[in-house]
């Protein structure tokens, strides 16, 4: 089982905004996880270190018809939705290869895209990245602004038929793989109801475009930069989802991140868990696999239940998003359960590898700053219980 055709046989494409029967949800795991295997952490570190990108890997990946998951089929797609593309990101993480580049561009600039794009706009960019072909980052982050969006300064100020952006965006990964860039400005000042934001879609060689890397601990193939706009003119046909009106369009990209998020969180815990009891089952210092003892057997049993739990509200909240329901409840949820699971799996991992935990060949250490970076990105374990206090427990806003 090789291409996503092959899988979708006995569903057919009109199977949108539905789960996966349990079947066919095996079958698309298992033919992942297959290609996913032919790769491996050893090839993920090596590009890693080598400054470069999984491009054969991704090439592998579009052929076959699964970066296109959820990209609808009139544009080349899949005709699914989350509750598929999840399980792409869950099982390539879970291989050792977690690709950031499949929540911002399938996921993020995916749905933006698919639910708030013109015809037209679809159709010019849409089935590039059903195949595969054509890479987006994402820009919305600003030093000064944090999660509060009200604090963006990045300006786009209309000019005849085209907008002129200037700012800085910092923070931004993937740029350098990226053709397109998905940016977040504004286009207003702010008003009561409204943020004034508008949503462009940038070339990422477009004159006045500036970039600057910023060196970080993750040991990950996507770069973080700084962004400088400098009077970067975008032309109004490719403004997404109408002047102002950026914000609903944004959280149709944000909700699904913080689900996809919990997928790569998700697959690096079952990557984790899985070294660790490979392990402990052949390591043996007191004259029996140290599994035996409780000390090592039930933290990783803990480990264990805190990932099945976090994997239920991730396929709760991708089942919501593909059904037009209101997901952010459980996609917040879905986002700290699983991160937190996914840190406490491979702290675990290396606990239980005792010293061997931190040398690189055992494939642990090096993951351990993305999983870190889960806490915090794209929203931290913060302000994700400061919305439940607030929005599901009634209690008064503390910000």
């Amino acid at each position: 089982m090789s291409t996503l055709d092959e899988v979708k046989s006995d569903v057919g494409r009109d199977a949108v905004l539905r789960l996966v029967p349990r079947q066919e949800e095996a079958m698309l795991r298992q033919s992942v996880a297959a290609i996913a295997a032919r790769f491996g952490r050893t090839y993920f570190a090596r590009i890693t270190e080598e400054g470069s990108l999984p491009t054969e890997l991704w090439s592998v990946l579009g052929e076959g018809g699964f970066l296109g998951i959820n990209i609808p089929a009139q544009y080349g797609g899949g005709g699914f939705g989350l509750s598929e593309l999840h399980i792409v990101a869950e099982e390539l993480a879970a291989a050792g290869c977690p690709m950031l580049e499949l929540v911002l561009c399938q996921t993020i600039a995916g749905s933006v895209l698919t639910r708030h794009a013109t015809a037209e706009q679809r159709q010019r960019w849409l089935p590039g990245i059903a195949a595969g072909k054509h890479k987006l980052a994402v820009a919305m982050t600003e030093p000064d602004a944090g999660t509060n969006f009200r604090n963006l300064t990045t300006m786009a100020v209309r000019d005849g038929d085209a907008f002129v952006l200037k700012g800085t965006k910092t923070y931004i990964s993937g740029v350098e793989g990226a053709d397109t860039i998905l940016v977040g400005a504004r286009t207003a000042r702010p008003g009561r109801n409204d943020l004034g934001l508008s949503l462009f879609m940038v070339d990422a060689d477009a004159a006045g475009l500036q970039r600057q890397h910023i060196p970080v601990a993750l040991r990950q193939p996507e770069k973080q930069w700084t962004l400088y706009f400098d009077d970067v003119i975008v032309s109004a046909d490719r403004l997404i989802g109408g002047e102002n009106q950026g914000l609903v369009a944004l959280f149709d990209g944000l909700i699904p991140e913080r689900i996809m998020v919990a997928a790569l969180s998700a697959g690096i815990g079952r990557y984790a868990l899985e070294k660790a009891v490979a392990y402990a089952k052949e390591r043996a210092v007191w004259g029996v696999p140290i599994g035996t003892h409780q000390a090592v057997a039930h933290p990783l049993a803990q480990a264990q239940i805190e990932l099945s739990l976090a994997k239920l509200m991730i396929e709760k909240a991708a089942a919501l998003y593909d059904a037009g329901l209101d997901a952010s409840e459980s996609a917040n949820a879905a986002k700290y359960a699983a991160a937190e699971a996914g840190i406490h799996c491979l702290d675990q991992a290396i606990q239980t590898h005792g010293g061997n935990g931190l040398a690189l060949e055992y494939g642990l250490t090096d993951l351990w700053w993305l999983a870190r970076l889960f806490r915090i990105a794209p929203i931290p374990r913060e302000m994700i219980l400061n919305t439940v206090a607030e929005r599901v427990l009634g209690l008064p806003k503390s910000y």
